[in-house]
């Protein structure tokens, strides 16, 4: 049969119809309609610059090792996203060990991550690779990265399961695809872990981004602390399983991750803020067997005890243990577990009740 132009005009027409029809149904599966996007981009920030000794000659080959040369590193890199009719203080999500921006982008089975639920609820979000991993790899200092095979280790300490076996009543999803998902989500240190870098990078987010709320995930949690210190701009603070603490001098407790004491002026600053600390299920109340299981019971004892330090200089820091509440099963991800709905929910009311959803 000859096509003629109108009748192909008419053909295409029809598949690209198909296609936009299927894409919005599998689309609707997942969300609940469109996002209208006011403002997007992406910018570095913060970060340093080396050179070396030398002179350099534009006239060598590229592959030609030469002296004179700049290196820029150790900046933070951000993707943000602005809603229509946007809230006033916007989400700045820093990711935690092993992880990106990804963390909270998205989940292992494909399902909307904590950036997108709360951008549908009017808020402005900012998602960080901090120095040192993800998109923000470049650094001026040399690192090694492992290939050892370490996925089982995660999959126990995240607090999945004691592999193989997963926790009975566990927010994951259990299928091979999404846990393949979820281990290809892990990405490398270029360098040593630098703390100092990383405050100076979040403070200089924070300076792009103006008045915020921090988010920080287990590793996260004692940066963004400094963080909260350093900048004026950290309007309040939600940490999910934060692993360390920053207590005043003279008060830090026997075995805090958080390193030694800091300031009593510096300390007050974080008891200008409204902070909440969510830790999930399977942690246990006794000592066990389970390595990985004590270090968790230490450290949701830490923070019970740092947010007595904090509230009697003054503060206002809430721990919500979710399975007390009756939010049940999550891993060391609530933010991306089955039930991150419910998560998202429950934080919700603490927006609300500390006037953040304004």
């Amino acid at each position: 049969m000859k096509i003629n132009n109108a009748n192909l005009i008419v053909f295409l027409s029809i598949i690209l119809c198909l296609s936009f029809t299927a894409c919005s149904s599998n689309r609707q599966a997942t969300g609940s309609g469109a996002i209208h996007i006011q403002e997007q981009g992406s910018f570095s920030a913060g970060g340093t610059v080396v050179k070396s000794e030398g002179a350099f000659d534009a006239l060598k080959p590229w592959n030609v090792p030469q002296g004179g040369q700049t290196r820029h590193g150790d900046h933070a890199d951000v993707f943000y996203q602005i809603p229509a009719k946007a809230k006033k203080y916007p989400m700045v999500f820093l990711h935690g060990y092993g992880q990106s921006k990804r963390s909270w982008q998205t989940t292992a089975d494909g399902r909307e991550g904590f950036a997108e639920l709360f951008l549908r609820k009017g808020y402005g979000v900012y998602l960080i690779d901090q120095p040192g991993r993800g998109d923000a790899g470049q650094t001026t200092k040399p690192g090694q990265i492992s290939a050892t095979p370490d996925d089982q280790t995660w999959f126990t300490q995240f607090r999945i399961g004691l592999y193989p076996n997963f926790n009975e009543g566990v927010q994951f999803p259990k299928d091979s695809t999404s846990l393949n998902n979820f281990y290809r989500m892990m990405t490398p240190n270029t360098s040593n872990v630098d703390e100092a870098a990383i405050v100076k990078a979040m403070s200089a987010v924070f300076d792009k981004s103006g008045d915020g709320i921090l988010f920080t995930h287990s590793a996260s949690g004692t940066t963004g602390w400094k963080t909260a210190i350093k900048n004026n701009h950290v309007k309040a603070i939600v940490s999910y399983e934060p692993g360390g603490f920053a207590f005043p001098v003279g008060e830090v407790p026997e075995g805090n991750r958080g390193g030694a004491g800091i300031p009593m002026d510096e300390f007050m600053k974080l008891t200008k803020i409204p902070i909440v600390v969510y830790y999930g299920d399977f942690i246990p109340k006794e000592e066990t067997s389970a390595a990985s299981l004590n270090f968790w019971r230490t450290v949701l004892a830490t923070a019970k005890q740092w947010a007595k330090v904090v509230n009697a200089h003054g503060g206002d820091v809430t721990i919500v243990h979710l399975p007390e509440i009756g939010i049940k099963g999550n891993t060391h991800f609530p933010m991306s577990d089955l039930n991150n709905t419910d998560v998202a929910a429950e934080l919700t009311k603490w927006l609300k009740e500390k006037g953040l959803d304004k």
